[in-house]
């Protein structure tokens, strides 16, 4: 396993990390603690959740993966796990979160902390990140930024300050964002410049064959600035696996939650997803391969987030990310890229 340098912190963090989406419902507990054993032992030492996760987000899901992950980790030695975790902010109608009361406050983000603290049986997180904008933002398939849907929000230096009281209290150790853009990546960096508040080493976004839109904007801020990427469905939810193509209902997140396809539901997508699998047929690997291989090798990115509902697709995600691709596979890569540029932003 390689491990890198996330961002401008002191985390030294398995270029492979694991997400909980899936624990609390499709994976039962005892089947996160057994993928958790497995990525141990591969090497990984870094595990992403969130307070909102399982998912689909409900009443009911709330708090399952942080509270599966708590179990296991109460019988690990904390010092070796790189833990990271969200808040969930506003603007998607979680009523059973805080009673829909989600805005980046002190209030709020005490209340988080402490919650998600208490479930995952820690004293700390070493990354606290914030799930989406509180702002009005393009998240999630939206791709337009609208100023017709504008609404309050809390000033980021706020935020900022209230991250910043945790971070002093050893609650939190480093911050980072998620589904951010560059206006927001770089405004957190300049309230924490201007007044000595916690820089923000990560931001965990979509990047994939489909969606490579952190290059247009936050690449180059993330070059300057040391801002790590963590890179969230580098399998556009199982859609680059091919296994959609042979049966358009096969079991997976994109057929049992028909809620979350709206970013890979756009006119573009299955041709692309298509020619990649062609591609890396004809190359001698697995679509998986080729997706995951690629997301894992570009150097912006700090550590690529995979997840998987058995223990067979976890061990052939491990090492599909350890997977070269040559420099001609590369430029054939980025033909189909031109070809059919961020059809899932």
């Amino acid at each position: 396993m390689d491990y890198a340098m996330l961002g401008s912190s002191d985390l030294r963090v398995s270029r492979i990390c694991l997400g909980t989406m899936t624990f609390g419902t499709q994976n039962s507990e005892a089947d996160a603690h057994r993928q958790l054993d497995v990525a141990v032992a591969h090497g990984i030492n870094f595990i992403d959740t969130a307070e909102m996760y399982s998912v689909p987000p409900n009443a009911e899901s709330y708090g399952r993966a942080e509270t599966c992950i708590g179990n296991w980790l109460k019988r690990q030695a904390r010092d070796r796990i790189i833990l990271a975790t969200k808040i969930s902010g506003p603007g998607r109608s979680l009523n059973w979160i805080r009673n829909g009361d989600l805005a980046f406050n002190r209030k709020n983000i005490r209340a988080a902390i402490e919650g998600s603290l208490a479930r995952l049986q820690t004293d700390y997180v070493d990354l606290y990140q914030l799930h989406w904008p509180d702002r009005n933002t393009p998240i999630f398939g939206q791709y337009r930024f609208d100023p017709g849907k504008e609404r309050d929000f809390v000033p980021l230096e706020e935020t900022l300050a209230a991250l910043a009281e945790l971070v002093k209290e050893g609650r939190v150790r480093h911050v980072g964002l998620s589904n951010e853009t560059p206006w927001g990546v770089m405004e957190f960096l300049h309230q924490a410049e201007k007044h000595g508040l916690p820089r923000v080493v990560s931001v965990q976004n979509a990047y994939s064959l489909l969606n490579r839109t952190w290059e247009m904007g936050l690449a180059e801020i993330g070059f300057r600035e040391n801002v790590g990427l963590l890179a969230y469905s580098p399998l556009a939810f199982g859609l680059l696996s091919g296994k959609y193509l042979a049966d358009a209902r096969a079991r997976g997140r994109l057929t049992l939650f028909r809620g979350f396809a709206q970013r890979y539901s756009k006119v573009n997508v299955q041709p692309a997803v298509a020619a990649y699998a062609d591609l890396a047929r004809g190359n001698g690997l697995t679509p998986a391969q080729l997706a995951l291989g690629f997301v894992a090798s570009r150097p912006f990115v700090a550590s690529t987030i995979i997840g998987a509902t058995t223990l067979e697709q976890l061990g052939e995600d491990i090492a599909a990310c350890a997977v070269s691709l040559g420099d001609d596979l590369l430029q054939q890569i980025e033909a189909l890229h031109l070809r059919y540029s961020n059809p899932a932003p």
